[in-house]
């Protein structure tokens, strides 16, 4: 681990929080004071997140979240020379991730897939009697997935319930493979599928962020990048940079293909959005884009100019 760089933590655990609040305002207190950025989502069910800062400041939140009874985190690390969010949300919703189950209700501490590990998870997903699904969203699969993967072609996580009715309710005998980016999206899905009767569900254990860092690209069986939720957009294998870049506009994801369109402008709009966006919405991204270069040329702050840990 390079000390010039910043560590990016992805985690997550199902675990019944009983005083949200209070929990949410120790939390909070804990990132701001160590200079933590990023989004951890809080819910009765537990808690996930995807942070950054100093090596320091991230073992230390580990330290109190592990003293809180979180000491099945699944932690997921990557390092970057920015720091990759502009800043700090903690914030209290009904699911640390949106399923919206409620006849049947997913339930991962109870039941989940079978994790399988990254180093056995090429195998499972080369025997042509396993069905593998990219539990994650349509624009999320373009960008990049594993061979042989299934699109279900979901605008959001909510959507994936539909997909199942439609297209599994006959192969619940059948091997299921289930991946997603950081693992908690399959928690929850595997735990529905288990409900309804699949008998063999399995899931990527650490999801492909895990499976990236660890198996060399030589012997991957990923194709393209994987978005992250963070300013970094994508990755590539063994977790190195990746491409993309986002639209502020209409916060898509665009290929190198997409900056070269003529509908591009940078901060503004990309061919997805273009013409689309309202008087009011043009004016807020030219006055943050004129903000920046103000910014920039004054030394000011502006959480939107990129930082690097010396400068942090």
């Amino acid at each position: 681990m390079n000390n010039l760089l910043f560590t990016i933590i992805t985690f997550y655990q199902f675990k019944k929080i009983n005083n949200l609040l209070k929990f949410k305002i120790e939390l909070k207190d804990i990132c701001k004071f160590n200079k933590i950025r990023g989004t951890v989502i809080i819910a009765k069910e537990g808690i996930n997140g995807s942070v950054a800062g100093t090596s320091g400041s991230i073992r230390l939140l580990e330290i109190y979240l592990k003293n809180k009874g979180f000491d099945k985190i699944k932690p997921k690390y990557s390092y970057f020379k920015y720091m990759p969010f502009f800043r700090l949300k903690v914030k209290l919703k009904k699911e640390i991730v949106t399923f919206r189950s409620k006849s049947i209700s997913a339930n991962p501490e109870e039941s989940t897939g079978k994790h399988i590990k990254v180093n056995n998870w090429n195998n499972l997903i080369k025997d042509k009697k396993t069905i593998v699904i990219d539990v994650r969203n349509n624009f999320e699969f373009e960008i990049g997935t594993f061979k042989r993967a299934k699109n279900p072609q979901t605008k959001s996580f909510t959507d994936f319930k539909d997909y199942i009715k439609k297209n599994l309710n006959n192969s619940k005998e059948k091997k299921i493979a289930l991946f997603c980016t950081g693992g908690i999206r399959c928690e929850k899905a595997s735990s529905y599928m288990i409900k309804l009767g699949f008998k063999d569900v399995n899931q990527l254990d650490g999801g492909i962020l895990k499976y990236l860092e660890k198996i060399p690209k030589k012997k991957s069986l990923w194709n393209g990048e994987c978005f992250v939720f963070d300013n970094r957009v994508s990755i590539k294998n063994e977790l190195k940079e990746g491409t993309y870049e986002l639209c502020h506009a209409c916060r898509y994801p665009l290929s190198k293909k997409d900056l070269k369109s003529i509908k591009y402008k940078k901060g503004l709009s990309c061919s997805r959005c273009y013409g689309t966006l309202s008087d009011s919405k043009k004016k807020s991204l030219s006055e943050r884009n004129k903000q920046i270069k103000i910014s920039k040329k004054r030394g000011l702050f502006n959480p939107y100019i990129k930082k690097t840990l010396s400068e942090f």
